[in-house]
């Protein structure tokens, strides 16, 4: 946006009106603290109601945390009549974001504050910065689209205010608790205990927040300044991003593509790099005005960069179609996907932009400007139906799982349970429930027994397929076997996963603690960790350290097979205290053997 675009649309208010801009924002900000620590308070706690009401908390929390700083950048821009109807608009928008991220979940996932999922929040946050720099534009042209100098200008600015207020706000709380800290030393806690409250500390920050926004926008040189010596920096890294992106094109040849899908992340790994590309070709292309056009290296690079965006996107699709044809859609299969199609509207309009001069005759670069300007509507479209009822990850991936299994795609023993029972919300749970009446007995258990666990760590598997995952043996030999069921119920936060392929773990039965039932010891290369059964389940209860007196530590799993394995009365006893309610257990130091020269002091656990 030129200056003359932006004059305008500050006379927009009028004069009286521009002289209350420092108060309006102050007073939104204020606003959003005091709206933030409301939602904080009534989200405290199991029973409260945030917890019992989410239907209605996440829609407040979205438009509660991003509708203010939108007025903050809206204010003084746009005429009244429009920023009241796309105040409206966002707001009527974010609700219903947050609405259909809550509604879709289930009991298990909406696990606590803030109840909305973070993919939700975030893209919520993107497709309004997005559709607000489109908007205001046009709103100040007067155009129902505006220039591309103004869409850059705008949207540059933004950021580069954006950036700056939040540094700001973190400087001001860096001091202000550098202050509380020196006040303490005198004696004086009234400022760190003021600081530590929440109604104080909440608004205080928003209010802040609002303050630096204020300030640079007064301030528009500075902003400018800033915003061109960033600019002219990320134009220069362009060409350290093109020499590695077309160095790793042109090996690609000779190396192959085995070892970039064994990483099991190329899709996101290519498409930063072209996100990377994308980003550094505007901060060179900047408003595609004369004067502000960069060296003749650069072009060259912008050029050479515009077309490496296909290839990287091809291989990002091409990646990403191998895993959606292995294993099935997921939810971050889809995101990457809707990602894979905006990048490739930017390819094919950039790879345009940059070849198009061969065959006719245009202006360098020009036809970037249409292709950002319609992209960006692109992904706010985008983002508005993967997070509605129409293209919901969730609900897509749960019908792609479900009829691969059915297809036999997948075999019954190798389909993820726990997805549906506990990462796709209310689509997976209905799907979990059509499996146990399924025809097939095999599907049917598994899908009930994956209805009955309460801990999305645990494995649906059979107690022998469990076994056989480990290695796992009893001591002495000709002992009993590990009672059923003990490695899919005792592993469920992957305790027992050091005792897996060549790691040979042994397990033997002792009573410890002399209550006449014995534990189970699970005795490792370097582990020594005691099982009991716990409402019906196997589980670990504690572990023993090793405490040597010299620094060569022997295997414990030798000791056991060899009978030097047992247990002893420690030479220092627990010192009991407070009516016994508290005790301290002596470590010993460096010199008596291995461990630290603390006594450690915890809470008795419960007979």
């Amino acid at each position: 946006m030129t200056e003359t675009t932006e004059a305008t649309g500050r006379d927009s208010l009028g004069g009286a009106a521009s002289t209350l801009l420092g108060p309006i924002r102050l007073g939104i900000g204020f606003a959003q603290g005091l709206g933030l620590y409301g939602l904080h308070r009534l989200s405290d706690g199991a029973a409260s109601w945030g917890a019992t009401h989410p239907l209605m908390f996440g829609p407040l929390l979205l438009v509660t945390a991003f509708l203010p700083v939108m007025l903050l950048a809206a204010a003084g821009r746009l005429r009244p009549l429009t920023l009241a109807i796309w105040t409206a608009v966002a707001g009527v928008v974010l609700a219903l974001l947050g609405l259909h991220d809550i509604a879709r979940q289930s009991a298990d996932t909406l696990q606590g504050p803030p109840f909305l999922s973070p993919p939700a929040i975030l893209f919520s946050a993107a497709a309004l910065f997005i559709a607000h720099h489109l908007v205001t534009p046009a709103d100040m042209e007067r155009r129902r689209i505006a220039s591309y100098p103004a869409y850059f200008d705008t949207a540059s600015k933004a950021a580069v205010q954006l950036a700056l207020s939040v540094g700001f706000t973190g400087a001001f709380w860096i001091l202000v608790t550098l202050g509380a800290a020196l006040f303490k030393v005198i004696g004086l806690r009234f400022l760190e205990d003021l600081l530590r409250e929440e109604w104080f500390a909440i608004p205080v920050t928003f209010v802040v927040f609002a303050t630096a926004v204020h300030l640079t926008d007064v301030r528009d040189g500075l902003i400018r300044g800033v915003r061109t010596v960033g600019l002219m920096l990320l134009s220069w890294l362009l060409l350290v991003m093109t020499v590695l992106a077309a160095g790793f094109v042109a090996a690609l040849p000779f190396t192959g593509l085995d070892g970039l899908w064994e990483t099991r992340s190329a899709t996101s790994l290519v498409l930063a790099a072209a996100a990377a590309l994308i980003i550094l070709i505007n901060a060179a292309y900047q408003d595609g005005q004369p004067d502000n056009r960069p060296p003749a290296v650069l072009r060259a690079a912008v050029r050479v960069a515009a077309v490496l965006i296909t290839p990287l996107i091809v291989i990002a699709v091409w990646g990403l179609a191998l895993r959606i044809q292995q294993y099935g859609l997921t939810p971050d299969r889809i995101i990457a996907a809707a990602c894979a199609l905006v990048g490739a509207s930017f390819a094919a309009g950039y790879g345009w932009a940059a070849l198009s001069p061969f065959w006719r005759k245009t202006e360098w670069m020009r036809p970037l400007e249409r292709t950002t300007i319609w992209t960006a509507v692109l992904t706010v479209a985008v983002i508005l139906a993967l997070f509605s009822p129409a293209l919901d990850p969730a609900r897509l991936s749960v019908m792609d799982q479900v009829a691969r299994l059915e297809r036999g795609a997948v075999t019954p023993d190798r389909f993820d349970y726990r997805f549906l029972r506990f990462s796709s919300g209310k689509a997976g749970q209905a799907a979990l429930e059509r499996l146990t009446r399924s025809s097939n007995a095999d599907i049917a258990t598994r899908a009930r027994t994956a209805q009955t666990t309460d801990n999305a760590s645990d494995d649906f598997i059979s107690p022998d397929e469990a076994a056989r995952a480990f290695s796992i043996e009893m001591w002495p030999i000709g002992a009993a076997p590990l009672p059923d069921g003990f490695v899919a119920s005792a592993n469920r936060q992957g305790d027992l996963d050091h005792c897996q392929y060549a790691n040979l773990c042994l397990a033997t039965r002792r009573d410890l603690d002399g209550d006449g039932s014995p534990e189970l010891l699970i005795v490792g290369h370097d582990d020594i960790s005691i099982y009991a059964v716990d409402a019906g389940r196997w589980t670990r209860i504690g572990r023993f350290d090793q405490t040597c007196r010299n620094e060569t530590r022997s295997d414990p799993r030798e000791a056991l097979r060899a009978g030097r394995l047992r247990a002893v009365r420690p030479v220092w006893p627990d010192l009991v205290f407070e009516e016994g309610e508290q005790f301290a257990r002596f470590v010993p130091d460096h010199r008596l053997g291995c461990g630290s020269a603390t006594v450690s002091v915890r809470a008795k656990p419960a007979p």
